[in-house]
């Protein structure tokens, strides 16, 4: 399976849903006047529900609009960032958590100029102890002084812990949510750990949403 058709933003950028995803930065970029987000998380409810492919195309167009990016696959349980960008995973976050590598030898190209990826790297036991750990503020810390923004993808909130600890270290949450699929009472749940975490939540956005029998689009909407 080719994933890298769902970087609709680096391989057709004049499409609809691109354009949907500049629609979604712009919003991100109002929803913070005072203090510019910087570091970005992007998660889902449940499993499926398009996280994955929304961050990495959120990626693409702040990095298309000349940010340095960093797109960090913190999905240390079930990682897809490295299929994404055709990039193997045998080193990546959890190899800088754990001082195995630097940050700068961690890190790959892309085909998009100004976007960098950082794959999970090895499955550890223990990822939310990783994600929570002292090491991981370390990597903020450096990460910011290499790059302009940093996007996380993720695991889904009512699976595991991981999203919540990331959730409060984060200046900003994104919420995808499945048009027809994710159930109200999971959106609810979802919001309401993120609250516990003490989040900033962006907005969500409607993922899988069709309009008459045009392509499917994306829709960002304020909390």
């Amino acid at each position: 399976m080719n994933n890298r058709r769902n970087l609709i933003a680096m391989l057709d950028p004049k499409s609809p849903i691109a354009e949907q995803f500049r629609t979604i930065r712009t919003n991100i970029q109002f929803s913070s006047v005072d203090q510019e987000v910087r570091t970005l998380m992007v998660t889902s409810a449940g499993p499926g529900d398009g996280k994955s492919t929304t961050s990495a195309n959120l990626a693409v167009v702040f990095a298309q609009q000349g940010k340095r990016v960093l797109f960090v696959d913190a999905d240390l349980r079930k990682p897809t960032v490295h299929y994404t960008f055709n990039h193997t995973n045998t080193f990546g976050l959890t190899s800088v958590l754990t001082k195995q590598m630097s940050l700068e030898n961690a890190v790959k190209d892309t085909n998009e100029q100004n976007l960098f990826v950082l794959s999970s790297g090895p499955i550890p036991p223990n990822p939310a102890e990783l994600l929570g750990s002292k090491a991981m503020e370390q990597f903020f810390k450096d990460a910011l002084e290499l790059y302009d923004m940093v996007i996380f993808d993720t695991p889904p909130l009512l699976a595991v812990t991981d999203g919540q600890i990331l959730a409060n270290k984060c200046e900003g949450t994104i919420l995808v949510v499945s048009s027809g699929k994710t159930e109200k009472d999971q959106v609810v749940k979802a919001k309401e750990l993120l609250d516990s975490a003490q989040s900033k939540l962006l907005g969500v956005v409607l993922n899988n949403k069709k309009i008459q029998n045009t392509n499917y689009y994306y829709y960002y909407g304020t909390k």
